[in-house]
This record gives structure tokens, C-alpha cells and sequence, in this order.
């Protein structure tokens, strides 16, 4: 074998398995030497798993709270139309976070590192808190201007109220595992989505259908149980960080601003949460357009698009694998190993996301029925869920190198494609199609497929020209 072929493969050492059940294990790693198959394998197993547990969150609210009917499924996918805002600016300053940290500790500089990270928690709390109490107190203005029905207003206003509320949950857990992964220590940011998630797989039947000493609390309950799990994660990441169990350890002598710190994450973070409030706003476009067709394609297009983020939530795992290799080996001065992990990586995701993509298509009707059992819902699930599969393929490339971007602490680019592809592209087109065209909501679905695969092919361009080795965090 070459030595390029040996670099690629995962075996090598104590082999496939031996790789993943360390993986699982965690271990200390140097990502900036050695195999890069393996380096890839140490980071994207737990990585992906993170991201399985943090897509089942959407997964079990979807399926029991369509016990409660289609307007309680509209209640929560308009809420989380709303709550993606709060995640496009805990993404963009996680996003920042990673990469500043990958980046100290490709340096060997982890005290650097544990600077970094108190200034994101710092400014994190911040934020969440502002965003929180607004988002409480706007609750049902927000979902009229999401044009919710009278019904859905009454009914789902606590709910909005309750998961928005709670956005600190949100900012800690994405911004503390940001620090994990930048760090390399995949593995304590997966043991905190799986805790979290567990809680709230516990929580959720139980105070939504009042099960054993808990009251019936409907799909208040569901909220309550979402925001109480991610809360219980976060208790977890806060003791790694201060217990030394994570290679970033806060201590007593890091609890001070530093503004040079602060100036340059924030700097980095703001056009990554551009980034993602670009493409998050663009979703909201989606939504909007889709509740002209009522309830029901609303509802049907909710559980569609939840089953497919628990597809592409584990491929975003290993696009963030790719992220920490290349923020640490540029850190490390390897600009040209970053570059190949990238190449690797995502052709490892092309082949899971196509696996993926197979299955969904032959198979969609029984996928959606399992959620849904109205005809009208399950006809807009399986249309939405084949038609964006049919790019799966393109998504898998096109999510890497974003990311790629991003570790290097790169945000201006993926965020100056999102807007072409999505603000200037995307809406325009599913507007004209479902709106223009005999297609009505399947125009939606015909539009996300072309526009993400067209943003997939600009990201490999930009990303072949190479400037994001130059950029400094």
C-alpha cells in the first residue's frame, strides 16, 4: 500500500474497530501528526454520534407531539423556525470558538485556548439572556408573523414561549462543545448531547402525557422537557471544563476579559452568525411559502425535513471533524495535510449521504407514516423527503467544505455564497415555483435541491483557490 493510500485508511494501527471503540472511549490525540484516516476516525465518530443525539431532539418532540394533532406539528415547526435565529448566532460564535481553539491547540498553546473559551461563555450568556427574555415576551406576536392560524397562536404560544426562554440552554450547549471539538475532546461533547437527550426522551412523554407522578401538561410539557434536558447537558460540560477532564481547563487565573481575545472572536463570529442567519432566514422563507398550502403541507413538510436533519446532522459531524483538522494543522503549520483532510473527508460523507439518500427514496411512504398517519401529511412528507434527497450527493461535498472555511476561521466566504445561493437563488425560485407553477408545494422542495447542490459546486470552487490558508484567527 502507498503512502497515500496508507495516510487515507483508518486501519492502520489497531484497525477499523480498535479506531472507533477508542474513539467512543476518547482518547489524547495529536490530529496535526500521524495517519489521517485514523485522525479523521477519532473525531468523526463521536462527532457524528453528537450530532444523532442533538437531531433526535427534533425527532422525539415531532413524533409525540403529533399525537396531538396537526396544529400542535405546525405549533413546533413555526417555534423551531423561530428558535433557529438563536441557533444561527450561538453557531456563528461556536463557529468561531472551534476554530480560535483548534487553533491554540495546534499551536500547543492551551492556556490560549482556555482564554478563548471564557470569553465565548461569557459573551454567550450574554446574548442568550437578551434574546430570551425577548423571545418570551414576543412569543404570540412571533408566531402571527409567521403567519400561524388563530388556533395555532393559542395554542402554541407557552410552547414558543418556553423554548425560546430558554435560549441560554442552547448558546452554552453549542458554544462549550464547540470548545470540545476544537480541542479534539469529541468525545465529552458526545457524552453531553447524549445525556441531554436522554433526559428529554425521559421528560417529554411524561409531562406532555402526564405519565406516573407528572402532570398533563400537553405540549407545554414538550418545551419544558427539551429546554430541562439540554439544561442538564450543559451542567455536565460546565464540570469537564473546571475539572480538568477536557484538554481546555478553566481555572480561577482565566475568569478575566481579555478584549484582544474578545475582539477577535467576535470579529470572526460576526460573519459567521451572518453566515448562518442567512441561510436560517432563507429556511423561514421556506416556511412561510409552505403554509400557504395550510396545515397539513405544513405538517407534512415538518416531519419530512426532521427526518431528514436526523440524516444530515451526522454528516455535519463529520464535516466538523474536517474543521478541527484544519484549524489544528494550520496551527501546526501544515496548511497541505488540513487541505487533504478536507478531500477525504468529504468524499466519506458522499458515500454515507448517498447510502442514505437510497434508502430514503425506495422506502420514503413507510419513513413518513411512521410519524404521520393523515394521507394529505404523509403525501407532502414523502414528496419533500425524495426531492431533496435527489441531492444528497452534492450536500455531502458542499457541507465539508463550509466547514472547511469555517475552521480556518474563514466566515466571510461561505457566508458571501449562502447569501447567492440562498437569498438570491433559493427564495426566488421556490417562490416562482410553488406560487408560478402547477407544482404548489413541491416547487419548495425542487428549489432547496437545486440551490444546495448549486452551493455545493461554488464551494468546492472557492475552496480549490486556496486563500483560506492564509487566514489568520
Amino acid at each position: 500500500m502507498n503512502n497515500n493510500a496508507m495516510e487515507a485508511s483508518p486501519a492502520a494501527g489497531k484497525g477499523v474497530w480498535g479506531a472507533v471503540r477508542e474513539a467512543i472511549a476518547g482518547t489524547q490525540h495529536d490530529y496535526t501528526t500521524g495517519n489521517l484516516g485514523r485522525a479523521i476516525t477519532l473525531l468523526a465518530v463521536p462527532m457524528v454520534l453528537e450530532m444523532s443525539m442533538e437531531s433526535l431532539f427534533g425527532v422525539v418532540d415531532v413524533f409525540i407531539v403529533a399525537r396531538l394533532g396537526n396544529d400542535a406539528v405546525a405549533t413546533v415547526a413555526l417555534a423551531e423556525s423561530l428558535l433557529v435565529l438563536v441557533f444561527a448566532v450561538a453557531l456563528g460564535l461556536s463557529m468561531a470558538t472551534s476554530a480560535a481553539v483548534a487553533r491554540r491547540i495546534g499551536e500547543k498553546d492551551p492556556e490560549g485556548a482556555a482564554v478563548t473559551a471564557v470569553q465565548a461563555i461569557g459573551t454567550g450568556l450574554v446574548v442568550s439572556v437578551v434574546t430570551g427574555l425577548a423571545g418570551a415576551l414576543l412569543a404570540p406576536r412571533l408566531l402571527g408573523w409567521m403567519g400561524a392560524s388563530p388556533q395555532v397562536v393559542s395554542l402554541g404560544s407557552t410552547y414558543t414561549a418556553i423554548v425560546l426562554g430558554g435560549a441560554a440552554t442552547v448558546f452554552l450547549l453549542f458554544l462549550i462543545n464547540a470548545v470540545f471539538r476544537g480541542a479534539g475532546d469529541a468525545t465529552l461533547a458526545m457524552r453531553a448531547l447524549w445525556l441531554a437527550n436522554l433526559v428529554n426522551i425521559v421528560l417529554d412523554p411524561c409531562l406532555i402525557f402526564g405519565w406516573g407522578p407528572f402532570p398533563e401538561l400537553g405540549l407545554t410539557g414538550g418545551a419544558i422537557g427539551t429546554t430541562v434536558g439540554r439544561g442538564v447537558g450543559v451542567l455536565y460540560q460546565v464540570s469537564m471544563l473546571l475539572r480538568g477532564r477536557s484538554r481546555v481547563v478553566i481555572e480561577r487565573r482565566h475568569l478575566r476579559l481579555d478584549p484582544v481575545v474578545l475582539r477577535q472572536l467576535l470579529r470572526v463570529s460576526f460573519t459567521g452568525t451572518l453566515q448562518f442567519l442567512v441561510a436560517t432566514a432563507s429556511w423561514m422563507g421556506l416556511v412561510r411559502i409552505i403554509a400557504v398550502f395550510g396545515s397539513a403541507a405544513l405538517a407534512g413538510y415538518a416531519i419530512a425535513i426532521r427526518i431528514i436533519i436526523f440524516a444530515i446532522l451526522p454528516s455535519w459531524g463529520l464535516s466538523n471533524a474536517a474543521a478541527t483538522l484544519v484549524g489544528q494543522n494550520l496551527g501546526a503549520g501544515k496548511p497541505e495535510r488540513a487541505e487533504r483532510a478536507v478531500w477525504l473527508t468529504a468524499f466519506y460523507n458522499m458515500l454515507f449521504l448517498g447510502s442514505v439518500a437510497i434508502v430514503f427514496i425506495i422506502w420514503a411512504e413507510p419513513v413518513v407514516g411512521f410519524f404521520a398517519s393523515e394521507p394529505a401529511v404523509v403525501s407532502v412528507g414523502v414528496d419533500c423527503l425524495r426531492y431533496i434527497c435527489y441531492g444528497y450527493g452534492f450536500y455531502a461535498y458542499g457541507m465539508v467544505m463550509v466547514q472547511a472555511f469555517n475552521g480556518a476561521g474563514d466566515t466571510l466566504t461561505p457566508t458571501i455564497i449562502n447569501l447567492a445561493c440562498y437569498w438570491l437563488w433559493q427564495i426566488p425560485l421556490a417562490y416562482g415555483l410553488a406560487l408560478g407553477t402547477p407544482l404548489g408545494a413541491k416547487g419548495v422542495f425542487l428549489a432547496i435541491t437545486i440551490s444546495e447542490s448549486t452551493l455545493a459546486l461554488v464551494g468546492i470552487l472557492m475552496f480549490r483557490r486556496g486563500k483560506w490558508k492564509q487566514q489568520k484567527i
